[in-house]
């Protein structure tokens, strides 16, 4: 994760947390993970204060959310206190099981890394994965050269051909491109299947 858009999140939590909760509800992204994802352990990496982790709980989704914020952490467990969070940053998702998750969700974190960092973030969130498994991940897109917000947080430009060619070998179900109905910002979103064992 980049240094400096970790300690805006870290400074900036309630923030951040606030403005994510009084945005408009991500109906789009909610329908396609319902099309997309089966019922059982799901993570959310990059889950921020906790929303998308709440949705999916209570959507039949027995989910957990991982983030490198304490900050926003802190904020998730003041606002979901019954359910669970743990600390991990990309790329190495440090203490993150292998093939233990039924679907992970990453959206728009992989944006904040290097982009020498994509392609081994999103190789380790297909590890995460069970056999059969299903990954829904998405990005910010940044047109040009790569810049910080007011806030320093790093918004890499990068070839969607980094993230295509680190999922070779498993099937991609969605590539499309996009604006955000909650945020109003382009984004880029994939949901791909890891290969089921046999296959």
């Amino acid at each position: 994760m980049d240094q400096e858009t970790l300690g805006a999140y870290d400074r900036e939590a309630k923030q951040f947390a606030d403005d994510w909760h009084e945005q408009p509800s991500p109906d789009d992204l909610y329908a396609l993970l319902q099309r997309y994802f089966s019922p059982g352990l799901t993570a959310d990496v990059g889950c921020g204060s906790g929303r998308e982790v709440a949705w999916l709980q209570a959507n039949g989704f027995d989910a957990v959310g991982y983030d490198p914020s304490l900050g926003l952490l802190q904020r998730a467990r003041e606002r979901y206190p019954a359910l669970r969070f743990a600390q991990a940053a990309l790329p190495e998702l440090e203490d993150v099981p292998s093939g233990q998750f039924r679907n992970v969700l990453c959206e728009t974190v992989i944006m904040h890394l290097e982009p020498v960092l994509i392609a081994p973030a999103v190789r380790r969130l297909l590890d995460i994965l069970m056999p059969g498994g299903t990954l829904f991940l998405s990005w910010r897109v940044t047109e040009g050269a790569s810049l910080r917000d007011a806030h320093r947080r790093l918004y890499t430009a990068f070839d969607p051909g980094l993230v295509l060619d680190a999922c070779l070998g498993n099937e991609v179900l969605l590539d499309e491109r996009n604006v955000n109905r909650s945020s109003g910002k382009a984004v880029h979103r994939l949901v791909v299947r890891k290969p089921a064992m046999g296959e």
